[in-house]
């Protein structure tokens, strides 16, 4: 069966549908309480950190983690108020996935321009995996 649809298709469609922010756009709004930074990332992607304060939700997941009718729904996709931005390595994977989530109803995500590549280029902040639990740790 020949495809009809190739992946650069699918994406150029997505990136022409959802929000799309630079980085520094969203460096400049990294401490703002109504934005929550998502890493779809694979986890064995993660290796060399992540952007400081991401939540990290794998590609493969999203979707379930986002439906409240899901038994693998987190609770941090329910927060309305919030505007969710996705990234991925390159921006590819994270405009799909936020193109996923505006189908499934959300109006409040988008996804960063160029990814965890650009993020890194660019200098943001980032953290490793150690950094983000030591500081989800609960303080005793």
């Amino acid at each position: 069966m020949p495809i009809t649809k190739g992946y650069q298709q699918l994406v150029a469609e997505a990136m022409a549908a959802v929000k799309t922010y630079s980085v520094a756009e969203v460096r400049a709004r990294l401490n703002d309480a109504d934005v929550q930074v998502v890493d779809i990332r694979d986890i064995r992607e993660l290796g060399d950190g992540t952007v400081q304060n991401a939540f990290h939700a794998p590609r493969g997941m999203l979707e379930f983690w986002v439906d409240p009718a899901s038994p693998y729904h987190k609770p941090i996709f329910a927060d309305e108020g919030k505007e969710f931005i996705l990234f991925c390595g390159a921006g590819w994977r994270s405009a799909l996935a936020a193109k996923a989530l505006q189908d499934m109803g959300m109006t409040n995500v988008a996804h960063i321009d160029g990814g965890w590549a650009e993020w890194v280029k660019q200098g943001a902040p980032t953290e490793t995996l150690e950094q983000q639990k030591a500081r989800r740790k609960p303080k005793p």
